[in-house]
């Protein structure tokens, strides 16, 4: 007792006061021109003319193709790359093969390769020139310029995110409780369902979470394979790009102050997530 009573009466950090002070001023001012100003500007410029307006504006044709399209393509998007995510994870964490560290690499390819990069790749690969893109389009399936174009774009984007969430946490997991239950009888299905996913529950929703903010305000790869037909292959950020390039700033900042609430929104189940994942490892550290 007598040892543990002046560590705990001496700071963590031998800073003087002015220091920390300066190092906290200097963080906030940071977050309040890079982060808070821009989403205060979003909202006041949005509602410069009334939140009539603004309204409005949101319930023109183009504004709502743009937001049932976004919304589309995220629910279609997140659940496959959800799907591969956990596939992947679980190769990576329960198998030993060669290749693996490849295979991490390959996973990594969306986090280093530009958007629009990617998006013109996909342009090759699924265009009207090339074999297989002109093959569809002859048989009334396109794929670029189209809505399975900007669903693959938006795939291409997010699909690491759920993996690697997952990885780390199965890789910690282990296979110990797979194995044991197998050994009890169980099949593959249901050693899944009762053993590997109750443990990564909080990961793989934290991680569908952030594919879906990507997905949902993703531009660069979209913008080259959809091209840009409003009312049609416009998802929000582009809409919001085509509405203030043509002055109408109040429709433009309405969509925006939207797709940045749908942000707000994933960001508070986001904090909510970790909350409830930290509460729960401090009660399974109780019991």
């Amino acid at each position: 007792m007598s040892d543990a009573a002046p560590a705990l009466r001496h700071p963590v950090t031998t800073e003087r006061p002015l220091t920390r002070w300066l190092l906290i001023g200097l963080v906030i001012t940071v977050l309040s021109i890079l982060l808070f100003a821009p989403l205060i500007a979003v909202f006041v410029e949005a509602l410069r003319d009334g939140l009539g307006a603004a309204v409005a504006s949101l319930g023109a044709p183009e504004a709502r193709s743009a937001i049932r399209l976004t919304l589309t393509v995220a629910a279609i998007s997140v659940p496959l790359n959800a799907a591969f995510g956990i596939a992947a994870a679980w190769l990576v964490a329960k198998y030993d093969f060669r290749g693996k560290t490849l295979l991490l690499t390959l996973i990594d390819i969306p986090f280093s390769v530009s958007p629009v990069v990617a998006g013109l790749c996909l342009v090759l690969t699924f265009g009207a020139h090339s074999a297989l893109g002109g093959w569809l389009v002859a048989q009334g399936h396109p794929i670029v310029f189209a809505f399975p174009g900007i669903v693959l774009a938006s795939m291409f984007v997010t699909f690491p995110f759920v993996a690697r969430e997952l990885i780390p946490v199965m890789v910690e997991q282990g296979r110990a409780e797979e194995e044991a239950a197998l050994t009890l009888g169980a099949s593959g299905w249901r050693v899944f369902r009762s053993v590997t996913l109750p443990n990564i529950r909080w990961a793989l929703l934290y991680g569908v979470l952030l594919s879906n903010a990507r997905a949902m305000g993703e531009f660069g790869a979209v913008a080259v394979v959809s091209g840009k037909i409003r009312g049609v292959t416009a998802t929000m950020p582009i809409t919001i790009e085509m509405l203030y390039n043509e002055y109408l700033s109040t429709a433009a900042f309405a969509l925006a102050a939207v797709l940045t609430l749908l942000a707000l929104v994933t960001l508070g189940l986001k904090t909510l997530l970790e909350i409830r994942h930290a509460d729960a490892l401090a009660a399974a550290r109780r019991h």
